[in-house]
């Protein structure tokens, strides 16, 4: 990478993309900082742990001024209101559990944004991910690789980037092994935001109560119906959206030992009800999958570590990759059965420290 090349460096307002654009103006970078905005005035988010408030927006400014480098504030509350929140919406409407932060990294940082830093002639995107890029020479490829601080690692939210993307893209904060080490870097550098909390919460909805925040924004209700056990009603739901594969509080059934939810379907308008037991898949689909340590699908099954969420723990597996340039889609089995694995959620394949793709999970069983 040149340095004095230029780079646009996505500003949150949080201590880890400031710090991202101190390194990068330390390295040699001609820097530019930019914020989305993605939320119109009558829906502004208060939360303290969420992102994307006003306040964020401030502390980006300021950064960039102590940081003495160009500051701009992108309208995007179109795009985020129709790749985001439509997405997240229309996912619960099937019975899947999306991850609304995937798809705004995905279709508005390194799609929306990207294409604005290419159209002020900036080589790089630079955002605060703890995750690595490397180019590997040996396959040719740009590789994207789990942070050093294995706590903070951000890469299973960036599985969907292409080879250009990645050829364009700086993560200094993936080489930290400690967060407190960033915190440091912005205090000697007095940012303003040094010990600023993490967020937290889905930025639209910052009080976690999705079904509300669904029935507000689409304007519709959605029916009660039967809650199944062993393929019986035992009781009603509030609504396929109110419940989530995995989720025990809330459901109000009585029985012999614990309930979870297992499954919806919203043909039927059930939400099907088992024991911890039976919570456990053994193999599962993702579709809209997509390589990237890989320049060509295996032809032989591929031993693999795969997180079905964000934070769960890697499981071991073998990734079939027999339909992957006919439909897109991606078949796992594991070799211990894994809890809770959720339609709409994402796969992400590793192999140690290294990417290979991941796809939404589109069944499991």
């Amino acid at each position: 990478m040149a340095k004095g090349s230029r780079a646009l460096i996505a500003m949150s307002g949080g201590v880890d993309s400031s710090v991202a654009a101190l390194l990068m103006k330390n390295a040699g970078y001609d820097c530019v900082g930019a914020t989305m905005k993605l939320h119109g005035d009558s829906g502004e988010v208060y939360s303290e742990k969420a992102c994307c408030t006003a306040s964020d927006a401030e502390d980006a400014r300021s950064v960039c001024v102590k940081l003495g480098i160009p500051y701009y504030v992108f309208n995007f509350t179109a795009d985020f209101s129709h790749n985001v929140i439509d997405r997240f919406v229309r996912s619960y409407e099937v019975g899947e559990t999306p991850n609304p932060c995937i798809d705004c990294n995905r279709y508005l940082k390194f799609d929306r944004l990207y294409k604005r830093a290419e159209e002020l002639g900036c080589k790089y995107i630079t955002t605060g991910h703890y995750a690595r890029v490397e180019f590997d020479e040996r396959s040719g490829r740009y590789l994207l690789k789990k942070s050093l601080n294995e706590a903070k690692d951000q890469s299973y939210v960036l599985y969907f980037l292409t080879q250009e993307q990645l050829a364009h893209t700086v993560l200094p904060l993936g080489e930290f092994a400690d967060k407190a080490e960033v915190r440091r870097l912005a205090e000697d550098n007095d940012l303003i935001n040094a010990q600023k909390h993490d967020s937290q919460d889905i930025c639209f909805v910052p009080d976690g109560d999705y079904a509300k925040f669904i029935r507000e924004y689409t304007g519709k209700s959605y029916p009660e119906g039967d809650f199944l056990l062993n393929g019986k009603p035992v009781g009603w739901h509030k609504g396929v959206i109110s419940y989530t594969i995995g989720q025990r509080k809330g459901l109000g059934i009585s029985y012999s030992e614990p309930l979870f939810v297992l499954g919806k379907s919203v043909e039927s308008n059930t939400v099907t009800l088992g024991t911890a037991w039976e919570l456990f898949s053994s193999e599962l689909t993702a579709r809209d999958f997509n390589l990237i340590s890989l320049a060509e699908p295996p032809r032989e099954p591929l031993r693999v570590a795969v997180r079905t969420r964000y934070h769960a723990k890697e499981a071991a597996a073998f990734a079939f990759f027999d339909s992957l340039e006919k439909d897109g889609t991606v078949f796992l089995r594991f070799d211990e059965p894994q809890r809770a694995v959720a339609p709409g959620q994402a796969a992400v394949l590793y192999e140690g420290d290294v990417v290979v793709g991941g796809g939404i999970i589109s069944s499991a069983r």
